[in-house]
This record gives C-alpha cells, structure tokens and sequence, in this order.
C-alpha cells in the first residue's frame, strides 16, 4: 500500500466515489514544478503567488474516469477537477 501524497489521494477517491482502494489504479504519479501558487488548478477570480512551486502530480483511474490530485512538496494533495494545460514545468 502507497504512503504519503499518494495514499491521501487514493483514499480520498475511495471515500468520495465508494470504489474500493483496491479498485484505484495510479496513471501518474510524477514531481513537477508548478508554474505559481495555483499548484497547476487555478480558480477563477483568485490572485495567486508568481513563483515556481515544487510539488507532485496525482491521476487515479477509478470507474472509467480519471481524477487528478496536485499539491505542493510536504502538503496535502487535493482533488484539482480542472487542471491547466500548461499549469507545470518539468514534468
């Protein structure tokens, strides 16, 4: 079983979806550098910080659908639904 980021995310879809962690399959899980303080998912009429970020990108497959999580180096990852094309460097 995964730790960190990685099971966060995982068990955060299972308890959103109901699909079995089990179920969960990782399509990436990858470091990234984020090209400011949106982590990659920014929110429409937010401000964020203009500076590169370390961080991670998260894809789960679960049910046919796939879900991103993004987070930064030592936080939480959380569910980005919308994430920008061009959100990271280096990936």
């Amino acid at each position: 079983m995964p730790d960190g980021p990685l099971a966060a995310a995982i068990a955060d879809l299972s308890r959103n979806s109901g699909v079995d962690p089990d179920d969960i399959q990782v399509v990436v899980h990858e470091q990234v550098t984020w090209r400011d303080g949106s982590l990659g998912c920014p929110k429409a009429g937010m401000f964020y910080t203009q500076a590169l970020v370390p961080g991670y990108r998260i894809v789960l497959g679960a049910g046919g659908e796939e879900v991103a999580y993004h987070g930064s180096a030592g936080k939480a990852p959380f569910r980005c639904d919308h994430p920008a094309p061009n959100g990271a460097i280096g990936a």
